[in-house]
């Protein structure tokens, strides 16, 4: 087997990977050798659909509704012929 050297680890990035390793019940390592394995597994062959990616990202907040934002008419656009 292999090792990588990571030179110039952002500490902060660091103790994010291990809280999440924690988190999962895992090692530092095997943390990092899943989230390699799942980023490196994907099916990048078909182009992505931005309307799925958005779905997928946000569907553990579960189905809820967005309130309606009022709008104002819009302004007519600006006449440089005056100047």
């Amino acid at each position: 087997m292999n090792n990588i050297t990571i030179q110039n680890f952002d500490d902060d990035l660091k103790n994010r990977l291990q809280k999440r390793a924690e988190y999962y019940g895992r090692s530092l390592e095997e943390e990092a050798k899943e989230i390699l394995r799942a980023v490196l597994t994907e099916n990048t062959l078909e182009p992505l659909n931005l309307a799925f990616v958005i779905e997928r990202r946000f569907a553990h907040f579960g189905d809820f509704e967005l309130p309606t934002i009022p709008r104002e008419p819009l302004r007519e656009p600006p006449n440089f012929e005056d100047l």
